[in-house]
Order: C-alpha cells, then sequence, then structure tokens
C-alpha cells in the first residue's frame, strides 16, 4: 500500500501512459491530448463565436474534455489523500503576484504555442512519436532545443527560475 503515497517510478507510470495512449486509439480511434481541451472549452464557452477556429462540432470531443477534468479530480484526489507529505506544487519565489503573472503568461505561451503547433509536447512527444509522424519528431527536437537554449539564457543572465 505504500506504493500509493509515494512517486511512481517512470517504469510504472510510463508504461501506463503508454497503455493509455495505445487503449484511446485502438479502442476508439482518438488521439491522446491535452492541449486540444483548450480549444474545446473556449468553443464550448463561446457559442455563438464568429471566430472559424472555434466553430465545430465540440461535443463529438466530449471525451477530451472528461479526460482532462478526470486528470485535474484525480490530481485533487491523490494530493488529498494519497500523499504521505504536504504537496509543494511551486518554488516559493512563485508564491507573489509577479510570480503568478509569470505563471500566468508562461501558461498561455503554452497554450498559445500549442495550438498554433498543432499539439503540446506532450502531444508531439507522446502520440505524435508513436504514430511516426515525422512533424511530431521535428517538433519534439524543437522542443528540447528551445528549453536548452532558454535556460542557458537564463542562466548567463543570472535570473531565477
Amino acid at each position: 500500500m505504500n506504493y500509493l503515497f509515494n512517486t511512481w517510478p517512470w517504469y510504472i507510470s510510463g508504461p501506463l501512459i503508454g497503455l493509455t495512449v495505445s487503449l484511446l486509439l485502438i479502442g476508439g480511434g482518438k488521439m491522446f491530448g491535452i492541449s486540444s481541451s483548450l480549444r474545446h472549452f473556449c468553443a464550448m464557452a463561446l457559442p455563438n463565436t464568429r471566430i472559424e477556429f472555434l466553430r465545430y462540432n465540440w461535443k463529438a470531443e466530449i471525451w477530451n474534455i472528461m479526460f482532462v477534468l478526470g486528470i485535474v479530480i484525480g490530481s485533487f484526489l491523490a494530493s488529498a489523500f494519497l500523499s504521505s507529505s504536504a504537496p509543494s506544487l511551486l518554488p516559493p519565489h512563485y508564491h507573489s503576484v509577479s510570480g503568478a503573472i509569470k505563471l500566468l503568461l508562461g501558461g498561455f505561451l503554452v497554450g498559445f504555442g500549442a495550438r498554433y503547433a498543432g499539439g503540446c509536447t506532450s502531444g508531439h512527444a507522446i502520440m505524435g512519436l508513436s504514430d511516426l509522424q515525422p512533424s511530431s519528431l521535428v517538433a519534439v527536437i524543437c522542443f528540447f532545443l528551445g528549453g536548452f537554449l532558454m535556460l542557458g539564457i537564463f542562466q548567463i543572465a543570472g535570473v531565477a527560475l
């Protein structure tokens, strides 16, 4: 029972993610992805919009919204009832107004970039690579190069992350 109260190792969680991807693809022809739910939520919130990107039958993708809600609810339940210690979600320097602004801006940029690129980092890395998509391989390489580049820039500039 103690295994429930600790972080799961990669050799448990990785195959579980792979199994989820396989079940979605084989069982229902669904593509694993989280960032697409941002579009579904926006389309659901703006039913009469004139924005062409948000005018589609989002109800056909309700499974994706339920999947994301399940992640949120499951995360809350796991942190509330299955954690051996109080979860520390953010480093202390993010517990401020400027930290919240950084997080919101970062979240917006990631969400916008994910939709602009046709998928998020995990969507391209997990689903795109398992589907042998060349564009996902290019995207994943660029994600890593961009991450390394920004980390180097921040370290040279002395910016705390």
